[in-house]
């Protein structure tokens, strides 16, 4: 006997929070058909056990204080995850440009390093850039840390 989708979905939500649309596949990779996968997560939004808005809020927190990352890899990370835009958006909005501009500055001083030369500069606006902040936060950072 297969077991039943919605014990299956909670089990996989109670190792490590997903989106909808991460469930929904991770339920088909186990032979879950699309009605039966559907109808269980349906349910647990019922319950409260699935929430992809709360998922976008927890998972930008995270990248952000634990990794550093700003909005816009956060954006790509969660959209790639099949989170709807405005949930995106609206965790996203909690972080302010000041708060973006200190995250960066403090990457850029636990990365080390002196950056009295543009090379260096160049190199430290391209870090920053690649973790997810736009040009103006990342040229403020290494500004502010060149000072």
């Amino acid at each position: 006997m297969a077991a039943d989708p919605l014990q299956l979905a909670l089990a996989a939500l109670q190792r490590r929070e997903r989106s909808r649309a991460e469930l929904r596949d991770w339920l088909a990779r186990r032979g879950v058909g699309e009605e039966e996968a559907g109808a269980a997560l349906s349910r647990l939004e019922e319950l409260g056990e699935l929430d992809d808005a709360r998922f976008a809020r927890r998972y930008a927190e995270d990248k952000r204080e634990l990794s550093g990352w700003g909005p816009e890899r956060i954006r790509e990370a969660l959209l790639s995850r099949g989170v709807a835009l405005e949930d995106v958006e609206a965790a996203l909005d909690a972080d302010s440009q000041d708060e973006q501009l200190d995250r960066a500055a403090e990457l850029l001083e636990r990365k080390g390093g002196d950056l009295d030369s543009d090379v260096a500069r160049g190199r430290a606006l391209g870090f920053l850039t690649r973790r997810g902040y736009d040009y103006e936060i990342a040229y403020e950072a290494v500004r502010r840390h060149a000072a």
